[in-house]
């Protein structure tokens, strides 16, 4: 029999620590009927019922509204989850963008025409050599786009 006690009281022990590290440890505005300290001194001086009032009264649950009922919100109606969509749109559209932008410097650095991003022509390959560029003929003396001998 003695042994009985000693797991009951074990038991009580343990049952009341959780409970005033539960207590202290919930979120403030979660919390019902008193304040966090009252509940916290109640659940020390009246240990096994002062546990239980805390779980069954104070510990208030997410998600309530008044009335007792519980709001379900459709995706649709949801404005943080559309807003959120549309700011997954546009990151997923600018990844494509720089995924792109990536490939084709990539594809430039194959060929050794490295040239800056604003179009201008750049150099090719090798330092000091400049590119042509795509208006003007290859070969001087012949016609440029205005017509008048190129060189």
């Amino acid at each position: 029999m003695v042994r009985l006690y000693v797991v009951l009281i074990v038991a009580a022990v343990v049952f009341s620590i959780y409970a005033i590290a539960d207590c202290a440890f919930f979120d403030r505005s979660r919390v019902r009927g008193l304040s966090r300290g009252w509940w916290i001194v109640v659940i020390v001086f009246v240990p096994i019922i002062g546990g239980l009032l805390w779980f069954i009264i104070g510990r208030g649950r997410a998600g309530r509204i008044p009335g007792g009922r519980s709001r379900t919100v459709a995706p649709d109606d949801d404005a943080e989850f559309l807003r959120r969509l549309g700011t997954e749109a546009e990151q997923a559209e600018r990844i494509r963008r720089m995924e792109q932008e990536l490939a084709e410097l990539d594809r430039d650095a194959a060929t050794g025409d490295v040239s800056p991003p604003d179009g201008t022509p750049g150099t090719a390959g090798t330092p000091g050599t400049e590119r042509q560029r795509p208006d003007t003929p290859e070969t001087p003396g012949e016609p440029g786009p205005s017509g008048r001998p190129n060189g």
